[in-house]
């Protein structure tokens, strides 16, 4: 009589960890990675610009060049808070 419990108890526990083996996301291992290729699709504007070889035109260099030095300098050194437009830390703790 025990062991035919045992045997129904254990064969009972077999049978409710069984489904732990089956793979949970067959669907949605399918579809993986596509959220992000939509995403990034969504993103070109123009799909047939990469085939256009004509240049754009622009700025030219030495401006361009001294609009990128501004916008470098506008932040400032390293540790020169009051130029970099970054938020100096307060303390929060009370004094008392």
């Amino acid at each position: 009589m025990i062991a035919s419990l045992r045997s129904c108890v254990s064969i009972v526990a077999a049978l409710a960890l069984l489904p732990a083996c089956v793979a949970t996301t067959p669907q949605a291992d399918v579809r993986f990675g596509q959220s992000v290729r939509a995403m990034l699709a969504s993103q070109v504007v123009d799909p047939a610009a990469v085939r256009n070889a004509t240049p754009l035109n622009g700025i030219d260099g030495r401006a361009a060049r001294g609009a990128l030095q501004r916008y470098e300098d506008s932040f400032g050194k390293a540790g020169d808070a009051s130029r970099s437009g970054a938020a100096v830390p307060v303390s929060v703790v009370p004094t008392n």
